[in-house]
């Protein structure tokens, strides 16, 4: 009695010296019923790590975005640091205008690179249906070699 139950106990599962009673029925349950056991607490292990994956994932975005605002912040001090280096030299209008012309100038080359690569991009993906034509032909020519031969 102990023997039997400690081995269950100690290794999940039943003794398998009692195994060898049991009829092919009882041992097919036992694994069927164990096979479910062991996909439930593989997909809640699953479940587990997608969730702390996804955590991680939404405090590196947050953390990202705040980047991102503080970058932002720092070029508008960087432009207005260039407008008051310039007013050394010139007026405040004035550097003002060439700052803002270059930061415009910026824009537009930004722009024209950008539509570039837009322009490149396919509406379809071609290599992607052509592998897909040529596999549907490869089964429909083995398909019809097999019901011919």
């Amino acid at each position: 009695m102990g023997r039997e139950r400690g081995g269950a106990a100690m290794s999940g599962g039943p003794d398998p010296s009692s195994s060898a009673d049991l009829s092919t029925g009882q041992l097919m349950g036992q694994l069927s019923e164990q096979a479910s056991r062991l996909v439930r607490s593989e997909l809640q292990l699953a479940k587990v790590e997608l969730a702390n994956s996804a955590k991680h994932a939404g405090l590196g975005v947050g953390l990202f975005s705040v980047a991102g605002v503080l970058a932002w912040f720092g070029l508008g001090v960087l432009i207005a640091t260039a407008i008051i280096a310039l007013d050394l030299v010139l007026p405040l209008w004035a550097a003002a205008l060439i700052v803002t012309l270059l930061l415009f100038v910026a824009a537009g080359i930004a722009a024209l690179v950008g539509k570039k690569q837009v322009q490149q991009v396919a509406p379809t993906p071609e290599r992607t249906v052509e592998n897909v034509k040529l596999d549907v032909q490869e089964v429909k020519e083995n398909g019809s070699h097999d019901h011919t031969g």
